[in-house]
Order: C-alpha cells, then sequence, then structure tokens
C-alpha cells in the first residue's frame, strides 16, 4: 500500500456525559458525518486495508504460520511453538489470540465498508464498485486464514458496533468457505487490473486467493481454471534466474514482474521478518542493529542434505557465512551454523522490499497440482508448468527441456508428492508450508521425516478466551481439543 495509507483515519471514543454536547465537533468522527464523500469511502478501505499491518496482519500472525511448519525451530519465547508433542503455552495461546482479533478487526471493517459504502450519494460508479470488491476480497483473506487456523468460526458479515453484536455461534467450516468463495468471486468480478499499486487487491489476486481456495476445498477444475486464467490472461512474467542472488529480482525490490499482490515497505514502514531471520550485523545481510534470529533451519529435514546443492533457491534461501567488519568472510557461529536469507536489509538497515502475498510462480504450481488431481494423474500441460518452476530453480530456460525435468509416466500420487515437494523449497519462509501439509493429510508424515512427533492437538490452533467469555454463543465445550 502506498498513497491510500497517507488517508488517516480518526476514531474518537467517548463515554455518555451527564450534560449532551450541542454541537458535534466538526473534527469528530463518527457515523453520522463520515461516509459522506468518495473520499471518506477510501478512508475506510484504507483503514481495512491498515489491519494487514507491516507484513501480513502483523508479525505475530506470520511468525506463528511459520513456526507451524517442519523445516524450521523456534528461539527464544518462540521455541515453544515447535516442541510438537506438547500443546501451546500461554505466551503464545496470547499470540494466537492477538491474530484471531487482527483478523476479527479486519473483518469489522471490511463490514463497515459493505455496509456504508453504498450508501454514499454522488460518488463515482466505478470507484465505489472497487472499493466495495477490495472490501469483499479482505474479508474472504481473512476468513480463509480463520478456518485453515481454527476450524469453524463465528461469522459476522455485518459491521459490529456495539456489544450486541458480539454474539455468534462457531460456524461450520463448509459455511465459512461458502462465504469465502462468494466474496472471493465478487472481487473476481468487480476489481479492476493491477496498476502500479500491488498492495492493493487486483481481480489477478482475487483469482488467486480462489484458486487457492478452491485447491484448499478439493474443487479441483475450479482451482485449475482459475489458476490457468492468470497464466495464459494475466501481465505477469517469470523473472530469470541464472544464479542464486537473482531472486533477489524478486524478493529485494519494490515490485516484479512476478508481484500480484505483496505487502509494501518503505523507510518508515519496515518489515520486521529480517529480525527473526538473521544476528545483529550479518552483512550482507542484515545491517540493522537489531537481530533476535528466532527462526533456525532444521537441516534435518528436506533442506539439509537432501536438497540438491545445484537448485539456486537453496543457496538464496540458506547462509553459513558472513562478512566481519574488516569485510573477510567468516562462518556462522557453530550454535547457529545455519541461518535464513531470503528476506534481507539494506545499507541503512531498512527493510524495503516486498513480502509476497500471492506470486507469479505459485499459479503455475496451483495449476499443476489441481489439474493433475481432477485428471486422476499429470496432464502434459500439468508437467510442463511443474517443470518450468523447477527448471527456473536450477538456473535454465524455463521454457526448454532441461536435465532436471520431472519425467513423463508419473502417478498421480508421485506427480502430486513432487508438486507439494516444490511448493516447499520455492515458498521457503512464506506462510504456506504449514497449511500444505494440513490440507494434503501430510503433517505426521512430513514431521515424522524430520524426527519430529506432532500431537493431535496442534492441528488447530485454541480460540482465545476473551471470545470464550464474551461471546455468549461459544462456550468452554466449544474450543478446540487440548486447550
Amino acid at each position: 500500500m502506498k498513497n491510500i495509507f497517507l488517508i488517516i483515519i480518526t476514531t474518537i471514543l467517548f463515554s455518555a456525559c451527564d450534560k449532551a454536547l450541542e454541537e458535534v465537533p466538526k473534527d469528530f468522527v463518527s457515523k453520522a458525518n463520515f461516509y459522506k464523500n468518495e473520499q471518506d469511502a477510501e478512508a475506510a478501505i484504507a483503514g481495512a486495508y491498515a489491519g494487514m499491518q507491516n507484513d501480513f496482519f502483523g508479525i505475530t500472525n506470520y511468525l506463528m504460520t511459520e513456526l507451524h511448519g517442519d523445516y524450521l525451530f523456534g528461539r527464544g519465547s518462540q521455541a515453544p511453538i515447535t516442541i510438537w508433542d506438547q500443546i501451546l503455552n500461554q505466551q503464545n495461546i496470547g499470540r494466537c489470540a492477538t491474530n484471531w482479533s487482527s483478523f476479527y478487526t479486519t473483518i469489522n471493517r471490511a463490514n463497515a465498508v459493505l455496509d456504508n459504502v453504498p450508501n454514499i450519494e454522488n460518488m463515482d460508479a466505478n470507484t465505489q464498485k472497487q472499493i466495495l470488491a477490495e472490501a469483499h476480497f479482505l474479508r474472504a483473506l481473512c476468513y480463509f486464514e480463520l478456518v485453515r487456523g481454527w476450524g469453524a468460526v463465528p461469522l459476522k458479515t455485518k459491521e459490529s458496533i456495539d456489544l450486541s453484536a458480539v454474539e455468534a455461534p462457531r460456524s461450520p467450516e463448509s459455511e465459512v468457505y461458502d462465504l469465502i468463495v462468494q466474496d472471493c468471486l465478487i472481487a473476481e468480478n468487480d476489481l479492476g487490473e493491477v496498476g502500479g499499486e500491488t498492495g492493493r487487491a487486483s481481480k489477478w489476486a482475487a483469482k488467486m486467493l480462489l484458486a487457492h481456495v478452491y485447491l484448499t476445498i478439493e474443487n479441483w477444475p475450479g482451482a485449475a481454471e482459475k489458476a490457468n486464467d492468470v497464466i495464459t490472461n494475466g501481465p505477469f512474467s517469470l523473472i530469470t534466474v541464472t544464479e542464486s542472488d537473482d531472486f533477489y529480482k524478486i524478493f529485494a525490490v519494490d515490485t516484479s514482474t512476478e508481484d500480484i499482490m505483496s505487502m509494501h515497505h518503505s523507510e518508515t514502514k519496515g518489515s520486521t521478518i529480517p529480525n527473526y531471520l538473521h544476528r545483529a550485523g550479518n552483512v550482507p545481510y542484515n545491517y540493522s542493529s537489531g537481530g533476535v534470529f528466532a527462526w533456525l533451519p532444521d537441516t534435518n529435514s528436506f533442506i539439509g542434505d537432501s536438497w540438491d546443492n545445484n537448485d539456486l533457491r537453496k543457496n538464496f534461501n540458506l547462509y553459513t557465512q558472513y562478512q566481519n567488519a574488516n569485510g573477510d568472510w567468516v562462518p556462522l557461529p557453530s550454535t547457529t551454523p545455519v541461518l535464513f536469507k531470503k528476506f534481507i536489509t539494506n545499507t541503512s538497515g531498512i527493510s524495503l522490499y516486498s513480502v509476497p502475498i500471492y506470486r507469479f510462480t505459485e499459479a503455475y504450481l496451483f495449476y499443476a497440482e489441481a489439474s493433475s488431481m481432477a485428471d486422476g494423474s499429470p496432464s502434459t500441460l500439468a508437467l510442463e508448468r511443474l517443470n518450468m518452476i523447477k527448471r527456473r530453480a536450477y538456473g535454465f530456460d524455463p521454457n526448454s527441456v532441461s536435465p532436471v525435468d520431472y519425467p513423463s509416466g508419473m502417478s498421480g500420487d508421485a506427480f502430486r508428492d513432487a508438486v507439494i515437494q516444490e511448493r516447499a523449497y520455492e515458498f521457503i519462509t512464506e506462510r504456506r508450508r504449514w497449511f500444505d501439509l494440513k490440507r494434503t493429510g501430510k503433517v505426521k508424515e512430513a514431521f515424522a521425516a524430520a524426527g519430529k512427533t506432532i500431537i493431535d492437538e496442534r492441528l488447530l490452533y485454541p480460540i482465545p478466551e476473551d471470545e470464550i467469555n464474551n461471546n455468549p454463543a461459544i462456550s468452554q465445550q466449544d474450543q478446540n481439543p487440548g486447550y
């Protein structure tokens, strides 16, 4: 988000006084004197986008999703997240509650847009339609995160303005997905092109979200159709890669030809992700004074010796050396011999890059998996699109046959495993692995392969105690197992 966040929404909450005010101050913002014009509508949708915070609904959400992967460990207060034979401790239960609140705050802001913007008179019809579509997209995105993380969740489709709107039971996952699909279809139909602001939703972002949703609920033809639409009709192209640092053309820039939607950063709105990946002063990857390196690679997993060193993504995602004050390359300390590298800072210590929400690479892998699942085995096109991503990873031309191609004649199961493996390599530290394992039923298998045992209670996050205490339609009996 760029220009849209230049609009500031001022909200003042106050309690009733003995003497009512005879005149409403001109700087007071309420529903009665807001939602009057197009600028108010833009401010309202900016407030909804602001719920996504600096990274993706805040670093607490990012880390909780990421640290549920099988290929890393947490450090410090995040270490208990990766103790898989135990439920979450109180601090991390609190982090889950923070994430729940972030999603529902954004949902309520989106609902406020949907409830009020249609009533603004003398507003440009196309602008109004665009803003409403963005609200539908954001609501769908939030519920997609909620239903995958917590299972059945309360459905709220109207703005909550007082305590009377708190009561809402957990709705079955099928009903939550029905709303998500409905919102996505509206967004797909009414949103415009990407334009210059990939921090805002476009019809292509809506198609990617819809493909992702369809893949999750096993609507294979629908997922394949949406992904194919993005590939064949979208204004995107794969970045050329011949060496590992070429991937910085995707991740260390404001935007690229692969950027369908992303979280943008600036000198005043920096990402905090590098602080969780690097030690302080790990030049040339982290020039910032901060560095808690709380996400540590687990080389007993698929990112260890089994990962081909010729795959350029390996050197791009992991590093074992850094430059000291003299500019000499020295090994990382034995306590943390390998760290993640994808997200970095610049020489000023500012995180300027964009964090992907959806990038073009994923459309190829969505299509490959969905098409093969729909047909029962991989078609020539599905195989080709999987191979395009693998070829690029090894520095080959994505459009030409290469020595690293997956062979024809793979079974449907083997092919899907190959797609999920390519997704694992491609989207390291991009919030994908945990939910990929969950939707494919591969959690325990993948964790066992990394020497870990995970209990069933860890497959869902705990419902926040505040929700149970304040929502009359939910009791402790509605809590997820183990909490």
